[in-house]
């Protein structure tokens, strides 16, 4: 493949770069049973990098308009929190490996996550690849998290990126909408779920390691 300036990789954080996605499909249920709701595991698949103000707008239609987000969100915040502090937090196979390839071909690496910056910033220093990063965009550096393509747009223009010279590297549907939507090449590297029909047409490239992003350069 060839770019007319060097590609930029844009990675997703839980799920993708960090093996946490399975704590908020694990950790999602149990806060909402807490406070008397349940919630299925098919359910709590589609809230896979759903940021605001979907997560909410979602939440309301599953229970009600009185559904109290921000209270069940900090309980399951606490035990997603809790099992970390606990067990810390690991990478996902091959992410170290692709990082440091990235690096040796001086190629731009950046983070577009629904996490907030204090928690991204924790679990990279957690994981020790930090220093890997040229730039963290959060979802509450935009107006919309994903789906929505605002994430994307705003990290291309950190970077000083057209979309179309960048690589998203997603696990999750509401990831990769996100990226497709915003103009990237979006590659799909699966974690809690496999693609299914309704982004199979947006992927560029599904891995089943993300080590083998390094077959695209």
């Amino acid at each position: 493949m060839t770019f007319n300036n060097s590609p930029a990789f844009i990675f997703d954080l839980d799920g993708t770069l960090i093996d946490t996605e399975k704590l908020y499909r694990k950790y999602w249920p149990m806060a909402l049973r807490d406070y008397g709701y349940e919630l299925s595991d098919e359910r709590a698949l589609m809230l896979r990098s759903l940021g605001r103000p979907f997560a909410p707008a979602k939440f309301k239609e599953w229970y009600g308009e009185d559904f109290d987000y921000n209270l069940v969100r900090q309980r399951r915040k606490e035990y997603v929190e809790g099992h970390i502090a606990k067990y810390g937090v690991e990478l996902r196979p091959g992410v170290r490996e692709i990082l440091t390839f990235l690096r040796d071909k001086k190629i731009t690496v950046a983070i577009a996550t629904a996490t907030d910056l204090e928690r991204t910033t924790k679990y990279l220093e957690m994981t020790k690849i930090s220093e890997f990063f040229t730039d963290i965009i959060c979802a509450t550096m935009v107006k919309c998290g994903k789906p929505s393509p605002d994430i994307y747009k705003y990290a291309c223009e950190k970077l000083n990126k057209k979309p179309s010279e960048c690589f998203a590297v997603e696990d999750a549907p509401n990831g990769v909408k996100s990226a497709y939507d915003a103009g990237l090449k979006v590659i799909f590297v699966p974690d809690q779920a496999p693609s299914d029909d309704t982004i199979k047409p947006m992927i560029y490239a599904e891995f089943d390691n993300i080590d083998k992003l390094r077959t695209l350069l």
